[in-house]
């Protein structure tokens, strides 16, 4: 499946430089580009993208005014959007605004192969669901869906569904995926309450463990228990969290030992 893709950036190097990545990169036809808010505008009232890349500073208007105007069009089912920009200070506004991701330039070929497979991912999946952009009001799970932070010189957009589990480090925690970790100032205490409770649990003062990538529950001894997540990595469970979310976890399916 080809995303018809729109490009949104004043400088033509930028453009001319990000369509010859695309170029390379399957998955994408560009169909329009502009270097200002009302050639964007146009452009997407036009050719109804699917995705737009959309530069932060535009002449005329900023990003986030054109994206404003985007989806006020009538009639025109607003394009997922991958912010590009030099600037991180926008991060967190580019969250809110439900972007697919925010690439920082200059950014590598792998890093933009990341951004249009979950641009592709969220396509996909919004045609098999009625839930559509939060942007457009209509996801109304109290519960985040990703997470917003700066990793590596990075600035990720990450689905909480990628998460396997979450560890504490001092006045840190660390978010661990299938093929990273990330380090972040944050507690235990306020990370449990922005998880779904459905997906996460909490099974000790230290750790947090998405359900979907647990194996079993082991009984290590009459004090010590234990939980074994599918890549084989065993996180320690408390005694006092274990008859709590013992449920949980048979609920999903996990095999408690």
């Amino acid at each position: 499946m080809l995303l018809q893709t729109v490009l949104a950036d004043d400088e033509l190097l930028a453009r001319q430089k990000l369509r010859q990545m695309l170029n390379v990169s399957s998955g994408v036809e560009v169909v329009g580009e502009g270097a200002s808010a009302a050639e964007v505008l146009d452009i997407v009232r036009t050719t109804t993208p699917q995705l737009l890349f959309l530069d932060i500073c535009m002449p005329g208007t900023d990003g986030f005014a054109l994206l404003d105007q985007i989806n006020a069009l009538r009639g025109v089912t607003p394009p997922r959007v991958i912010f590009t920009t030099a600037y991180d200070t926008y991060a967190l506004r580019a969250f809110d605004m439900n972007a697919v991701d925010y690439l920082l330039k200059p950014f590598t070929a792998d890093r933009l192969r990341t951004a249009i497979d979950r641009a592709h991912a969220e396509i996909v999946g919004a045609g098999k669901s009625s839930t559509h952009r939060e942007g457009l009001n209509h996801n109304i799970s109290p519960y985040t869906t990703r997470m917003v932070f700066k990793s590596r010189g990075r600035i990720l957009f990450l689905p909480v569904s990628d998460i396997r589990w979450i560890g504490a480090e001092e006045n840190y925690v660390r978010i661990c995926t299938k093929t990273e970790t990330h380090l972040l100032r944050q507690t235990m205490s306020d990370l449990e309450e922005k998880l779904d409770p459905e997906m996460f649990a909490r099974v000790h003062r230290s750790a947090i463990v998405n359900l979907q990538y647990v194996k079993e529950v082991r009984t290590e001894s009459r004090r010590d228990f234990a939980v074994l997540l599918v890549n084989g990595q065993k996180i320690p469970m408390s005694r006092s969290y274990h008859a709590r979310i013992l449920q949980s976890f048979k609920s999903t399916g996990t095999q408690v030992a």
